[in-house]
C-alpha cells in the first residue's frame, strides 16, 4: 500500500501519517511549511516521522504548484490520497482572501485532477463544519443546507465538496469529504482556542474571549479523528472504485461551552486566566453540534474521549513541549 498525505506537517496530517506508517503503509507526505503559524512546530511534528525509515518520504511542495503536483503523481503509484493541506482559519480568511482561494480551491483542483489523470481513484479530503454557516437548527445533519457560508474559509471548503462530487460523477472516482468539528489534542494548532488559551494562561497573558464566552463547540479529540480516518481508509481500500461521493460529519456530539473549556484548562494548569471579553467576531459561528450517526454506521466506531481526558492529555503534552523548546534555546 502506498498513500499520499498532503499537509503532512499539520496537526491532523502528522498524526494520521504516524498511524499509517505504524501499520506498514508506505507514505509520501507533502507540505509547504508556510508561516501561518510557527513552522518550528511543523518541523517538530515531522521529526517524529523521520524515525519510520524507508516507509516514509517527505517532499516540501505546495499544492498550488500544478506542474510539481502532476509530476509527483505521475512518478508515484499511489493507491489513495488523503488531502488535508489547506489554508485554515476563519478570521484570517477575511484579511487574506487570495490565499484561501489559491490554496483551498485552485490547489484542491490541481490535486484531484492529477489523481484523475493518473488513475488514482480513491480520494479522501478535509472539509469543515463551518460549511453549515449560522445554522441554529442543532444538531447539524448532512441533510441540512450548506449554501450560506458566513466566511470565505467555509465557502472554499464547500467548493471542495462540490468539485469532489463532480469528479465522482464524471470520472468514477470514490471521494469522501469529512466535516471536522473542532479537533484538538497534543501537537494541536497554535491558532486554535485550546492551544492559544493554554499558552496565554501559562504565560500570564490576557486571553480574548469573544461573544462573552457563550459559544459552544463540539470538541473532537485527535485520536478519535485518526481512528475514524483509518477505518475509512481501510474500507475504501477494500473496494473497487464505484464513483461514490460521500460526505460525513465527524464530531464528539457533546458540545462544550467556551467558558467551561477555559475553566477546565485552568484546573489542569492550576492557574487562573486573565480574561478580556469581546463581542462576537465577524465570520464566527455561535454554536456547533454534530450529528455523526452516518459515519458511525459506516465504520462502526464512535469518538469516546471525554473533554476532561482530552484536555488533560493536551496540557501534559503542552507543558513538556514548552520545556523542550526552552531547553533548546539555552
Amino acid at each position: 500500500m502506498r498513500a499520499l498525505v498532503t499537509g503532512c506537517a499539520g496537526f491532523i496530517g502528522a498524526t494520521l501519517t504516524k498511524r499509517l506508517l505504524d501499520q506498514g503503509i508506505q507514505v509520501t507526505g507533502i507540505d509547504n511549511l508556510n508561516s501561518y503559524y510557527d513552522p518550528n512546530l511543523k518541523l517538530a511534528r515531522l521529526k517524529n516521522l523521520v524515525l519510520k525509515g524507508p516507509l516514509w518520504d517527505f517532499q516540501q511542495l505546495d499544492i498550488t504548484d500544478q506542474k510539481s503536483i502532476e509530476r509527483l503523481l505521475q512518478d508515484k503509484k499511489f493507491d489513495f490520497v488523503i488531502h488535508l493541506a489547506a489554508q485554515v482559519g476563519v478570521r484570517n480568511s477575511i484579511e487574506n482572501p487570495h490565499d484561501y482561494v489559491s490554496t483551498n480551491c485552485v490547489g484542491f483542483h490541481n490535486l484531484i485532477e492529477a489523481c484523475r489523470q493518473n488513475g488514482i481513484m480513491k480520494f479522501i479530503f478535509a472539509s469543515s463544519s463551518s460549511v453549515y454557516g449560522d445554522n441554529l437548527n442543532l444538531p447539524l445533519r448532512l441533510d441540512h443546507r450548506t449554501d450560506s457560508p458566513v466566511s470565505l474559509y467555509a465557502a472554499t471548503k464547500k467548493s471542495n465538496e462540490l468539485i469532489a462530487h463532480s469528479y465522482s460523477h464524471l470520472f468514477n472516482m470514490d471521494t469522501i469529504g469529512l466535516r471536522f468539528f473542532t479537533v484538538y489534542g497534543p501537537w494541536g494548532r497554535p491558532d486554535m482556542a485550546v492551544f492559544g488559551f493554554t499558552k496565554k494562561i501559562t504565560s500570564g497573558v490576557p486571553i480574548q474571549v469573544y461573544n462573552d464566552g457563550n459559544h459552544t463547540r463540539d470538541m473532537t479529540y485527535i485520536d478519535d479523528v485518526v481512528e475514524s480516518l483509518n477505518r475509512l481508509i481501510s474500507k475504501m481500500d477494500a473496494t473497487l472504485a464505484t464513483g461514490k461521493s460521500q460526505i460525513f460529519n465527524i464530531g464528539n456530539e457533546n458540545p462544550v461551552r467556551l467558558m467551561d473549556l477555559i475553566s477546565l484548562i485552568e484546573s489542569k494548569l492550576n492557574k487562573k486566566a486573565n480574561i478580556e471579553f469581546l463581542p462576537a467576531a465577524p465570520g464566527d459561528v455561535l454554536d456547533t453540534l454534530s450529528d455523526s450517526s452516518d459515519l458511525y454506521r459506516e465504520i462502526d466506531y464512535k469518538p469516546n474521549t471525554s473533554i476532561e481526558d482530552g484536555i488533560e492529555r493536551f496540557t501534559e503534552w503542552f507543558i513538556n513541549y514548552m520545556e523542550e523548546l526552552k531547553g533548546n534555546q539555552l
